[in-house]
């Protein structure tokens, strides 16, 4: 069997490219899809996988600059990956992941980043996971926060429309010091988070943007689904989804969510994809209640650890990492990482690892002593180990509030 893979040169190859992963949502890509992605990845970031003539697989790339501790990097996005289910087992996704790192390396993406529907299959191509991301379900009877304090400002609606400038701003000001979030585009945002296709509701109710505003600027949004629902004896059991909330300041953020824990007709609010050292979690006079769940959150793989390490700070002292990397073979090396970035060295390891084990350590979302005692890596000595996390200082946990 003979693959070929090659950039989608147009709108009908990127369709193709997404009917493989489509295929396992039980119908082709709608037009409203393809006309989406191909506003925000142009057809050269798709591969297309064909045997032959005959589709074989697909998957695609947004371009991203992703936020890391104390910097940003550029990243692919990778998305929409998959095989048909007549060549499973054949080499396929190997070949569209060679063909789709080695694109990444040319365009001058030191990191790929994704979601891992299945999560094993990643690791094998460098993949390593970067953080836990945390979903809530908590009743409306026991959102209590541990202190009565009167919030700030005024939340008022905002029509979708409306709500790009604050919206943007807010974001923008969030993900610049917050690590694995990246940067959205105001196509991004018409697109794919200020929207409300009918698909998106899931049977459940329109998408609405609630606006904080202290002093008269804007200082926290929400976006959340209301999905109304009376129980015996006209109880309300309603559902407040909340889709993403925002804040520029602690103060912000218990405004913003105090007022999403306590609207109307509602018996539960759910949330997700928070970072697991979201302001709830303590600011929650029962978490326990908040009925945490947690789950595996985005992979990175580290293209060129050179440009990668260079790409964020660090704290004071040096470590020398061993790298070991079989899929993409110019990364192994000893790197001597320090304050001013990282570089090739002959001197001996301090800790000795996987590519993939290092990219949970790139964002801060664990650490050196987590990775090592999880036995994906090996160290020279304990200190060694403080010494690594001295380094890699870690500031929040990674967030990356939104599926790609």
């Amino acid at each position: 069997m003979t693959i070929e893979i090659r950039s989608c040169s147009d709108t009908d190859d990127l369709r193709a490219s997404m009917a493989s992963i489509w295929h396992y949502f039980g119908l082709p890509p709608t037009d409203e899809a393809v006309g989406n992605f191909a506003a925000l990845v142009s057809p050269e970031r798709a591969l297309l996988a064909c045997e032959d003539g005959v589709l074989a697989g697909g998957c695609c790339a947004f371009p991203m600059e992703l936020t890391t501790p104390g910097g940003r990097v550029k990243a692919a996005g990778v998305t929409m990956v998959g095989v048909q289910p007549t060549h499973r087992r054949r080499g396929v996704l190997t070949a569209m992941m060679r063909r789709q790192l080695d694109d990444c390396r040319e365009r001058g993406e030191p990191v790929a980043y994704l979601w891992a529907s299945e999560e094993r299959i990643y690791g094998r191509f460098g993949y390593g996971l970067t953080g836990l991301s945390a979903d809530v379900e908590i009743s409306r009877e026991r959102a209590e926060f541990f202190t009565n304090a009167p919030t700030v400002g005024r939340v008022r609606l905002v029509a979708l429309a409306e709500a790009l400038d604050p919206v943007r701003a807010i974001f923008a000001q969030v993900a610049a010091t917050r690590p694995g979030m990246f940067a959205r585009s105001d196509d991004w945002l018409k697109r794919r988070n200020l929207v409300d296709l009918a698909w998106m509701r899931a049977g459940g109710g329109e998408l609405v943007c609630a606006l904080l505003e202290i002093d008269d600027k804007p200082a926290a949004y929400a976006l959340y689904r209301f999905d109304a629902k009376w129980e015996r004896g006209g109880i309300p059991g309603g559902i407040v989804r909340v889709t993403e909330a925002m804040a520029t300041t602690p103060v912000a953020m218990r405004a913003i969510w105090r007022y999403l824990l306590d609207l109307d007709w509602c018996a539960t609010i759910k949330a997700g994809f928070l970072p697991v050292d979201h302001p709830l979690f303590l600011l929650s006079a029962e978490p326990r209640r908040m009925r945490t769940q947690l789950r595996d959150g985005c992979f990175a793989r580290l293209v060129d650890v050179e440009a990668a390490l260079r790409a964020r700070k660090y704290g004071p002292g040096e470590i020398v990492i061993e790298i070991a990397d079989v899929f993409c073979p110019w990364n192994t090396a000893r790197w001597l990482v320090r304050e001013d970035g990282a570089t090739r060295t002959d001197r001996a390891a301090d800790v000795s690892c996987d590519v993939s084990a290092l990219a949970s350590a790139y964002l801060g979302g664990f650490s050196w002593a987590q990775i090592v005692a999880s036995c994906r890596a090996n160290a020279a000595s304990e200190e060694a180990v403080a010494r690594a996390d001295r380094v890699f200082e870690r500031g929040g946990a990674p967030w990356v509030p939104e599926i790609f």
